[in-house]
């Protein structure tokens, strides 16, 4: 895992990329990048596909540092490095506001009936079906409350990755509750685990069944006010 996670940092390193940027390509928060990259977290095999399939990155170096870092073919390593000459393509992700959606479930079921707030645009982003702002300060400092998450709607939930962001709404006694948590494993079956990186915010198991919509987090964005 230690020796995965020092490949991992030559190949951003050789994409001319910064922590935050690799972090955002890959769908996961800098501080689980910075974890891969040391070795106290494992590549999942969402982000080691990514790395594979859109960067182009030659397999057997990643398992094994055999052979050359990137395959054959030209790579996105040179592009990067040209910036502006690679043409990086541009989505335009909708932003909504949960208060006028009346929750994350109607919104997920019915995406296309709503307005969105605004649009977001950055280069190079991973496909994202929408983005929303953060309440709460469960993910602190990672997050803060009026943060934006840009989200990929899971209809599955066999699909999650264990270890990764995700937005979700959750059925307390009836009502919603929104929040974003890193999901793992739960020792009950049925469960997960849905973990802050607030230290003061404890670990909770709860129930999948509770679990009523849910997406993967794929980059986050720093909203600054000025006094």
């Amino acid at each position: 895992m230690k020796y995965m996670g020092e490949r991992l940092k030559l190949i951003r390193k050789s994409l001319g990329l910064t922590q935050e940027q690799l972090a955002q390509r890959l769908g996961v928060g800098k501080t689980a990048l910075s974890m891969i990259e040391t070795g106290k977290a494992r590549l999942s095999t969402r982000n080691r596909n990514i790395l594979v399939q859109e960067l182009n990155v030659n397999p057997d170096w990643l398992e094994s540092g055999r052979g050359e870092m990137f395959n054959a073919e030209p790579s996105l390593s040179s592009a990067y490095s040209r910036g502006s000459e690679m043409g990086m393509p541009l989505q335009s992700v909708p932003l909504y506001s949960i208060e006028a959606t009346a929750g994350l479930v109607p919104l997920f079921e019915q995406q296309s009936s709503y307005t969105p707030v605004n649009y977001i645009h950055i280069p190079n982003l991973p496909k994202c079906d929408g983005a929303v702002y953060v309440a709460g300060d469960s993910m602190y400092p990672l997050l803060k409350s009026g943060d934006i998450v840009l989200y990929k709607q899971l209809h599955d939930l066999n699909d999650i990755f264990w270890g990764d962001m995700y937005l979700l709404s959750i059925d307390i006694d009836g009502e919603e509750y929104i929040t974003v948590k890193y999901i793992q494993r739960a020792e009950r079956e049925g469960y997960i685990k849905l973990v802050s990186q607030n230290p003061h915010h404890a670990d909770k198991e709860i129930a999948l069944s509770r679990v009523r919509a849910i997406a993967l987090v794929k980059a986050s964005i720093r909203m600054n006010s000025m006094r």
